[in-house]
């Protein structure tokens, strides 16, 4: 791993960021959000929304952290959701093999309408993973390691053990679902996301051939965010000594957004800064990203280049929604959402990619 190719020292560091979708990519800018896809046939779907501006008090540090973790699990799960959609819409269309909407789904829909069900379906999938997150990667270590208590009763040993085994359990998990197909291409449009990131910092312009010189490590990735949030735990807890088992629950699960405020000031700083400290801290967040990142092929750095062209037109350019150049421009408009559709969604803040 070359350091210099990762902490660039000509670069101009940007609030621009982003997340892989199915065969595509979410794009923030400054004032609006662009999520391109590749669809089967070859062409590329855009969809660009104005993003909410928040209110100065999510603006304090530490606050700002944890409505940026709340906003980036929300806008995350939804863009995700846009992205299965809009490539089970092409299926319909072209006459693909489909799942017709469950009874449920149905039951929804009639009840509160496409929007709320649509907001039912989001709003509940955020609230199952943190549900699952919290349950697997926080609650079931600290559980697990009451056994290591038969054997010694040294608080620092059994926190440290309890961080180590939480680390080997997301590492683990990461390396599982990256053997999967449909994982494997979605992090390859991680990688041309921060292929594409650099190259902008950097000033070159958007080629797939330029975008190519770079690597798929950036410092600013929401990967490095997660494993700042378990080394920040495990060194939080160390501090908490090792009470019963209800009480290191009750404690893990109150300092969660405290660890996410942190994390997310330590992630900024490493965003902008490339001494050696901040070096030696990225480091696992880098190793932990060369799982999450694969090299794309032109095709993949097409999608994101077009998803950054999307989000660096004029404050005043309507939202759009259809087919697009490689450019991220319109070719032929969605014929059921109307031009300047995109509503205020996705307030993430600046700083993740």
């Amino acid at each position: 791993m070359d350091l210099k190719k990762i902490f660039l020292k000509d670069a101009c560091p940007t609030k621009m960021g982003g997340q892989a979708v199915l065969d595509g990519i979410m794009m923030r800018g400054e004032d609006r959000n662009a999520v391109v896809i590749r669809l089967p046939d070859g062409s590329m779907h855009i969809k660009t929304e104005k993003i909410k501006k928040p209110g100065k008090w999510t603006k304090l540090p530490l606050i700002r952290g944890v409505v940026a973790f709340i906003s980036s699990l929300v806008m995350g799960t939804g863009v995700l959701m846009y992205s299965a959609e809009v490539l089970g819409n092409y299926e319909m269309e072209h006459g693909e093999v489909t799942e017709e909407p469950g009874r449920f789904e149905k039951w929804l829909t009639d009840k509160f309408g496409e929007k709320g069900a649509w907001n039912f379906m989001l709003y509940s999938s955020v609230v199952f993973a943190v549900a699952i997150t919290i349950l697997v990667f926080v609650l079931m270590p600290t559980w697990l390691m009451d056994l290591l208590g038969k054997v010694t009763d040294n608080a620092i040993l059994l926190n440290l053990a309890e961080g180590v085994f939480r680390i080997f359990l997301f590492i683990l998990y990461v390396a599982a679902i990256s053997r999967m197909k449909d994982i494997r291409t979605t992090f390859q449009y991680h990688g041309a996301e921060h292929k594409c990131i650099h190259c902008f910092e950097n000033g070159k312009e958007l080629t797939p051939e330029n975008c190519h010189e770079f690597y798929t490590l950036h410092p600013r990735c929401g990967t490095s965010f997660l494993m700042f949030v378990l080394v920040i735990a495990l060194v939080l807890f160390s501090f908490l000594g090792w009470p019963n088992l209800a009480l290191r629950i009750a404690s893990r699960l109150l300092l969660i957004p405290v660890i996410a405020g942190l994390s997310y000031e330590l992630l900024k700083w490493a965003g902008r800064s490339d001494n050696w400290l901040v070096k030696i801290l990225s480091m696992p967040g880098l190793y932990l990203q060369k799982l999450t990142t694969r090299e794309p092929d032109d095709g993949q750095l097409e999608v994101a280049i077009a998803a950054v062209k999307a989000v660096m037109v004029d404050k005043e350019s309507p939202c759009i929604e259809g087919i697009c150049d490689k450019e991220g421009k319109l070719t032929e408009a969605d014929p059921e959402k109307p031009e300047d559709a995109g509503s205020d969604n996705g307030n993430k803040e600046e700083g993740d990619e």
